[in-house]
């Protein structure tokens, strides 16, 4: 048997995280759980945004959403979301992503949003917070925010992007002090940001390209709810889009200079090293041939009755080292 609206209501309050009445007189008023569904059911454009973790949130949908097409729930329900937008009728399935935002956790981890959205309903589910939700939500609740469905995904998309860019532009800033820091000073520990800057643009570059084909394909086929300046505003999104994964691509090849200048100057630095070490030991292999020969405690040593005889090595010994040096630079090997 099929649960009422009223059945769930203990249950979805708890999936339910924000819903909106969209446009109209009403703009901007909250709905409750009992009364979502029948707006979505209805005329006027509201807005449900669910807890995709939460247990109660596929059946909810079946039970409250069953209207729509299947394919519809299933993409809403998916375990696993790729970057997408599909058009159905004269709506759209749309999935993208967004910068985490979330405390303690890594912004390059990008949280995912997905959602059906037509000229009567949107629906949309995260299994994280999405800030780009959260600011839409604060802007309905002050009554102001998008009023129809047109510009709700114009912000949306608009607010996902801005974060993206910014945090880029923050990643740009990074490589751009790390380029500058291995010309002053190639230190070791370099290579830890270096790897860090990497994965990061191998991260976002690998989130970001299918969400630029899917903008792609929203300009190529959409419904006509998206009128031309909505149409102009995502062509803007999407271009931005365009930089920051061809940014993406050029930021590996970039990193890829900075590491081989990296273990260039280290390298370099090494065998500069290992040139004076060499220099020394050549210095001393003869002078400790001769204190060993010397030394050994055995009869007949030359002066070893003589009390100037120390001295006289001594300064055998120096002839010796600045012999030594003088072949060095005849060789100019210093």
């Amino acid at each position: 048997m099929t649960a009422t609206a009223t059945d769930l209501v203990p249950s979805v309050d708890a999936l339910f995280h924000h819903a909106y009445v969209i446009g109209g007189p009403d703009h901007g008023r909250e709905l409750g759980p009992v009364e979502a569904p029948e707006v979505l059911r209805g005329d006027t454009l509201g807005w449900v945004h669910l807890r995709a973790q939460h247990p109660d949130t596929p059946s909810w949908i079946v039970d409250n959403l069953s209207y729509l097409d299947p394919t519809i729930i299933d993409a809403l329900v998916a375990e696993e979301t790729r970057p997408r937008v599909t058009r159905i009728g004269d709506g759209l399935i749309v999935i993208l992503r967004g910068i985490n935002t979330n405390e303690g956790e890594d912004p390059e981890d990008m949280v995912s949003v997905r959602l059906w959205i037509d000229q009567e309903r949107i629906v949309s589910l995260s299994r994280r917070k999405v800030r780009a939700i959260e600011d839409i939500a604060h802007d309905l609740a002050c009554r102001q925010g998008p009023h129809d469905c047109a510009e709700f995904l114009v912000a949306l998309v608009e607010r996902l992007t801005h974060r993206i860019e910014r945090f880029w532009a923050h990643i740009d800033d990074r490589a751009d002090d790390l380029e500058e820091a291995v010309l002053d000073e190639a230190a070791p520990e370099i290579r830890a940001t270096l790897g860090e800057l990497r994965r990061q643009a191998i991260i976002l570059r690998r989130y970001l390209q299918p969400q630029r084909d899917a903008m792609r394909m929203l300009q190529a086929d959409h419904p006509e709810w998206l009128e031309s300046d909505d149409l102009r505003q995502l062509a803007e999104e999407l271009d931005a889009l365009e930089r920051v994964v061809e940014d993406a691509d050029a930021m590996r090849e970039r990193m890829a200079l900075v590491r081989d200048e990296l273990g260039s100057q280290l390298s370099d630095r090494l065998n500069r090293n290992m040139y004076l070490l060499s220099i020394l030991s050549a210095l001393f292999l003869p002078l400790g041939f001769l204190t060993g020969l010397m030394g050994i405690n055995v009869g007949g040593l030359p002066g070893a009755d003589d009390p100037n005889a120390f001295w006289v090595f001594c300064g055998l010994l120096a002839v010796v080292v600045a012999l030594q040096l003088w072949i060095l630079r005849k060789l100019r090997w210093i």
